[in-house]
């Protein structure tokens, strides 16, 4: 069966509840999504409110203080927002990518080859969770001469250290304080080489549950881990599409897909959704030729409107700025935006 890119777009869509918004808790839809990029304090909070209902922005704070989410270094080797169960088995799934940019990222070379790390750095953390600044210190005590930012860097990459609140939570601000996440969770941890054989495949499930029908170069996009045609192989029961260009796309069954004919309405996104970050093609988002207005992008928030983007935005001073427009909107549009906008606006004022 061939899809079309316009039901792509809207089967993305609507997996990720951008047709429209679902009842899910943000905990839910967190999971569903298997984890929300958080680089950046705002997006998440953008993000959830684009998809949900109703969303409190202080009870998912709430649940970042209380360790039932947590924000750390996953996919992409990039700070996502877990649940404490996820990020434990997320982050060990992903080891192998944390492993790479350690060998190969200049900065963290210095630090790459040392012996004895991991019990270094568990010494270091013995007491309790420590700012960033007082982890490096700590680490350059056992390995003097070598950079502190590099030592940081590969602590970061080398065990799952969760960034404490305030740090991440709504309207909230602070600096960098690690501890480790079985610790600060409860979770127990996850051995990596466990993770791989055993549960890679439910994990690729996931992805398509939320993002399909891909290729293994678009799961690769999303997760920057390689080598995965043996995991799709093992999965059971996938079904396969083939887009236009001919190119094999894999899938849950029963899973939903769209017509193509949905309407897609006005949503306001933020810096690094998922939408853009999952597909190896930006094009199921991204009208042709609009690669460079995405790269924009990535500074500022998004706008979407009939599946693409169409413009861009930022929060000045709790109000929605429009930075700019691609194209026209119809007048329907036009008043989607100003709903859309006012109800942003409405969360950025609680």
């Amino acid at each position: 069966m061939i899809l079309t890119e316009r039901q792509l777009n809207r089967t993305l869509l609507l997996r990720q509840h951008l047709l429209s918004r679902t009842t899910l808790t943000p905990a839910e839809m967190i999971e569903h999504l298997v984890g929300l990029q958080a680089q950046d304090q705002l997006p998440p909070f953008i993000a959830l409110a684009a998809r949900l209902e109703s969303c409190d922005p202080y009870a998912v704070s709430a649940q970042l203080e209380s360790s039932a989410l947590v924000r750390l270094s996953s996919l992409r080797s990039t700070i996502h927002m877990h649940t404490a169960a996820d990020a434990a088995l997320i982050r060990a799934w992903t080891q192998p990518v944390h492993d790479f940019y350690t060998q190969r990222v200049e900065i963290i070379r210095p630090a790459a080859q040392l012996a004895g790390f991991v019990e270094a750095l568990e010494d270091v953390l013995a007491l309790g969770a420590l700012p960033n600044a007082a982890l490096e210190a700590g680490l350059v005590e056992h390995f003097p001469g070598v950079p502190a930012k590099a030592l940081g860097l590969r602590a970061r990459n080398e065990l799952p250290l969760v960034q404490l609140p305030p740090r991440g939570l709504w309207k909230g601000s602070g600096g960098l304080v690690y501890d480790l996440l079985p610790r600060w969770t409860g979770v127990p941890p996850v051995i990596a080489d466990d993770v791989v054989p055993d549960l890679a495949p439910e994990i690729v499930r996931r992805y398509l549950l939320a993002y399909g029908p891909a290729s293994a170069a678009d799961i690769t996009t999303w997760s920057s881990l390689t080598r995965l045609g043996p995991v799709i192989k093992r999965i059971e029961g996938l079904v396969t599409y083939r887009d236009e260009a001919g190119k094999i796309l894999y899938d849950v069954p029963d899973a939903p897909l769209a017509s193509g004919e949905e309407h897609a309405p006005v949503r306001l996104l933020g810096v690094y959704d998922n939408l853009w970050l999952s597909h190896a093609n930006r094009e199921r988002i991204t009208p042709k030729g609009g690669r460079k207005e995405w790269g924009i992008a990535r500074s500022a928030s998004v706008i979407i409107a009939g599946g693409h983007l169409v413009g861009l935005w930022k929060p000045i001073d709790g109000k929605v700025e429009v930075v700019k427009l691609l194209r026209d909107l119809t007048p329907d549009e036009r008043d989607e935006l100003a709903e859309e906008t006012s109800r942003v606006e409405s969360l950025l004022a609680s």
